[in-house]
Order: C-alpha cells, then sequence, then structure tokens
C-alpha cells in the first residue's frame, strides 16, 4: 500500500502502483489539511477578487461572477475544455496522470474539497481509466484539455476504461457504487489546472528509458563477447581517467556483466607479450566505436535519464496550479505554477538520449549483420542456406527505419511555443506533447532492441559459445532462446520480434543492476 502523506512521493511508488499493482491510501493528516485549505479559501473568497472563483477564467478574468453562478462556472469550465481529440493514451499513463494530480492537489494549496482526492484514489485503485485523448495540451496553463477529459469523469461524465471496455462513466459508477463529485468551490479550476499529464506521462518514461539502458549495456557486453575484444575499454583504469559519473555507470556495469566471461580478451595477454611479428595483424587491434565507445556514449545518456527523474520527482511534489491557496500565511497567491517548461525540457532531452541509443542499437545490428564488418558471421546471420534463405536481412529494414524515425521525432517541442487563448497564455511549454514524443521514441526503441537481440542470439548459436559466455548473459540468452527458438528456415518474424519487445518491456537485466 503507497500511503499518500507529507512525504515525497518517490518514481519507485509510481512503479509499485503503475507496475506491481499496489494500491494508494491517503492519511488523515493530509485529508485533514485539504479540509483547513478548503475551508479557508471558502471564507477568505467571500468579499475579495479571487481568480476562477468569482471570476471568469483566462483573458475574461476580468468579468466578476455572480456568487449564484459561481458553481456553474466550474461545471463550464470542465464541460468546454474536454474538447481533445486523437488516441486514447495508454492505460499506464492514465494511472500515472491521476497519482499525479493526487499528490499535487493533496499538498493542500489548491482549496478543493476532500471528496475531490478521495474518488481520485478509487478510481486508481479500481483500474478505472478516463479517456484522455493525445491531442490538446500546450502545457501553459498546464494539461487544461486532458485534465479536463479526467475531471469530466469525476463528474460522472464522458467514458472510461473498465475490465477492457469503454463505458459511459455513470454506468460504471453505478457498478461500482462509486458517487460523482459534487462541485464546491474550485473543484473545476483546481483539477484541470496543472502539468500532471505530462508529468505522469513522463514518469512512464523515465521507467521505461531506465530499462532500454540497462539493455543496451546488457547487449553491448554480449556483442563484445561474440567478437572476443579485449577488456581495457570497459576497463576502471581508462573510464576513470574521465570524470563523468555516467561513463564510469556503465563501463563498471559492462565489467559486472562480462566478470566471468571465458571470451573477453586481455591486451597484456596477446598484443604486449612481444611475440607478434606480423606485418598485418590478423587480429582486431580495436573494436568499431559501437562495441569500444559504449560507455561513452551510454554515460551521457543515463545521466540524461537521471537528471529527468529528480526534475519529475520535483514537479509531481509540487503544487502545480493557480491560484494557491496558503492557509498558513492567510493568502491567495497568482502566478504561473501550472507552466511545464521544467517537464517539457527534460523530456525532449530524454528523447535525444534515447534516439541516439536507438542509433547505437541499430549501428551495432548493422555490425552483426554485414559480413565484411564483423568477418566472423555468415551475412545477416544466416544459419540457413545462404543465397536460399535470407536469415535476419527483412527485419534490419525494420530497425533502419524505426530508427529514421526516432531521429526526426527527437528535434525538440520546447522552443516551438505558439501564443494561444487570446494572447493570454503568449509563450507554452508543450511540455504534453514532448513527453507524448519521447513516449514514442522510447516505444520505438524497444523494437529496435527487440531485433537486435533476436540477431545476437542467433550469433550466439552459429558461434557456438554458450558454455564460454559469462553467466549473466548466458541466462538472457536462454532466456530468449524460450521465446524464439534456434531457426534455419525462412518464417514470418514479426510476431517473435513483438514477445521479445514484451520481454524486454517486462524485465530488467540482472547483470547491470
Amino acid at each position: 500500500m503507497i500511503i499518500i502523506n507529507n512525504k515525497d512521493l518517490e518514481l519507485n511508488d509510481y512503479y509499485r502502483v503503475l507496475i506491481e499493482g499496489e494500491r494508494i491510501d491517503i492519511s488523515e493528516e493530509v485529508l485533514n489539511k485539504v479540509d483547513q485549505c478548503f475551508d479557508f479559501l471558502c471564507e477568505f473568497s467571500e468579499n475579495k477578487v479571487i481568480y476562477g472563483v468569482n471570476t471568469g477564467l483566462g483573458p475574461m478574468a476580468q468579468y466578476r461572477i455572480n456568487k449564484e453562478d459561481q458553481i456553474k462556472l466550474q461545471y463550464n469550465l470542465i464541460r468546454s475544455h474536454a474538447a481533445g481529440q486523437g488516441d486514447a493514451l495508454k492505460p499506464i499513463c492514465v494511472k500515472a496522470a491521476m497519482i499525479s494530480r493526487l499528490k499535487s492537489l493533496s499538498l493542500g494549496y489548491s482549496g478543493i474539497h476532500r471528496n475531490t482526492i478521495i474518488l481520485l484514489k478509487e478510481l486508481i485503485n479500481r483500474n478505472i481509466y478516463p479517456f484522455i485523448p493525445v491531442h490538446g495540451g500546450v502545457g501553459a496553463s498546464g494539461d487544461l484539455v486532458q485534465l479536463s477529459h479526467l475531471a469530466l469523469v469525476l463528474i460522472g461524465e464522458g467514458k472510461v476504461l473498465y475490465n477492457n471496455e469503454w463505458k459511459n462513466t455513470a454506468e460504471v459508477f453505478a457498478t461500482e457504487g462509486l458517487k460523482a463529485l459534487k462541485v464546491h468551490l474550485r473543484e473545476g479550476l483546481g483539477l484541470i489546472n496543472g502539468t500532471s499529464v505530462m508529468s505522469g506521462i513522463g514518469v512512464v518514461n523515465a521507467i521505461y528509458a531506465e530499462k532500454l539502458l540497462n539493455w543496451s549495456t546488457a547487449i553491448s557486453a554480449m556483442i563484445n563477447e561474440l567478437v572476443e575484444s579485449f577488456d581495457d575499454h570497459f576497463s576502471d583504469e581508462l573510464n576513470s581517467k574521465k570524470k563523468h559519473k555516467g561513463q564510469h555507470k556503465i563501463a563498471m556495469a559492462m565489467r559486472n556483466a562480462i566478470s566471468d566471461s571465458k571470451l573477453i580478451k586481455k591486451r597484456a595477454d596477446s598484443l604486449f607479450n612481444g611475440k607478434i611479428e606480423e606485418k598485418i595483424f590478423k587480429q582486431k587491434i580495436q573494436e568499431y566505436y559501437s562495441l569500444r565507445c559504449v560507455p561513452q556514449i551510454l554515460g551521457p545518456i543515463a545521466e540524461t535519464i537521471e537528471n529527468a527523474e529528480k526534475v519529475l520527482a520535483n514537479e509531481i511534489n509540487s503544487v502545480n496550479d493557480n491560484q494557491v491557496t496558503d492557509v498558513d500565511s492567510k493568502h491567495v497567491y497568482h502566478g504561473g505554477n501550472f507552466h511545464g517548461d521544467y517537464v517539457s525540457f527534460e523530456m525532449d532531452k530524454l528523447k535525444i538520449g534515447i534516439t541516439k541509443l536507438s542509433m547505437l542499437a541499430e549501428r551495432q545490428l548493422n555490425f552483426l549483420l554485414n559480413s565484411k564488418l564483423n568477418e566472423i558471421l555468415p551475412p545477416f546471420v544466416n544459419l540457413g542456406t545462404l543465397g536460399l534463405n535470407l536469415g535476419m536481412q527483412g527485419t534490419q529494414f525494420t530497425a533502419t527505419s524505426t530508427t529514421a524515425e526516432n531521429q526526426t521525432l527527437s528535434n525538440p517541442v520546447y522552443v516551438h511555443s505558439i501564443s494561444n487563448n487570446n494572447d493570454n497564455q503568449d509563450i507554452v511549454s508543450m511540455g504534453t506533447n514532448s513527453a507524448l514524443m519521447a513516449k514514442r521514441v522510447i516505444d520505438n526503441t524497444f523494437e529496435i532492441l527487440a531485433i537486435e537481440f533476436l540477431t545476437v542470439i542467433q550469433a550466439i548459436d552459429y558461434l557456438k559459445i554458450q558454455d564460454k559466455m559469462a553467466s549473466g548473459t548466458k541466462e538472457i540468452y536462454e532466456h530468449l532462446r524460450l521465446i524464439v527458438p534456434v531457426f534455419k528456415e525462412d518464417t514470418p518474424k514479426y510476431e517473435e520480434i513483438s514477445a521479445i519487445k514484451n520481454y524486454l518491456r517486462n524485465n530488467n537485466p540482472k547483470i547491470v543492476n
């Protein structure tokens, strides 16, 4: 059970709920603080002008709203802004967004009623997923449009994914015995004014980016075993001479992965022994960059993921709407905590990093498939009859195409602000677009890595090196062989690639953790 209390949520808490299925509860301490904020705002707003309570919204904030119309304003806001389009966000992203909104509102500065977070908690625990479309967020007043679709469900309208079927919210609430939220003061604005969708998607991205990094490190170690490379390019002695901790992390992970391998060579044993007299050396003096420079390539990506996780942790544990009601100072503050620049910038950096990871995978794959480069494997790692069979030839097109798509998607969104909302929102973050594009790059990269892993296990069988491999890399090989047996004849590979992709998404290589 994850308890929402006065402590920060950690990304591991999201993992426990999103991946491991743990439930959420709310401490009484939090509920009491939310009550105090709500009561204070009700009293404080009686004879004062408070944005979004007794004024219009956005560029219409100059219009006073009569007391008898104030609740209607909140409903109008939710319904009018539930205007998104496109496919529904994946359930894991919707649940992450709900957790993020729950945590932000639970901090007790938003002036909402306690029933709001209680109902949010119930939707999370019962796996009821509001329809939230991918298109609609500019990330300035937060995720106004997409969060409106969440708010629409909380007031008993719209539709939800329930037991893998789309159903009317009212029908599902009746089945589950849930009561629709009754708006009291500013639940409309409090629910939709914030960065919770981009942050939720960002957390999901961070979880899977970390897995990609681990798998990329593992497969890089396996390819070094395939070619029986020297060990000095991932040695501590070499990598410690640079001061980047990401590089140190990757080099150490590679050393751990192949610590008991019988395939990796020491340069001193074969090249520094004074016995080689050839004019043209038969063995490789240095490997290609995609094998030799893995710590230097994956190192900055490791640091980028780590920084994104820090920024996301700060965002999800922050108050990110407007206005901010502070009971302690007896004041209401107006500003721009809903602006999603921190998340947007990190998602752009993350997708650039993962795109580079996919480029590394594609180059390693090309090395394995091109017999003229590796000089130890048949063309396209073809275990059948050369000419008659084609091996992994067809899969390379998919990997190359998908890598190219990643390269296009890696262009930054953060700098593509477009003024809107009658120029009230004259500079925006595009944070949700950035998070969604990063998610697509991450999803794509699992496909590329799946093709690379399929190629590697075929290469292992061709070279018959299983008994010489490190115990950890051999274990990966054996797990993947349970999914795809060794093959010589040509058969459709799309389902097998998909099966490996799902395995990579749902597991982490132990050898690099």
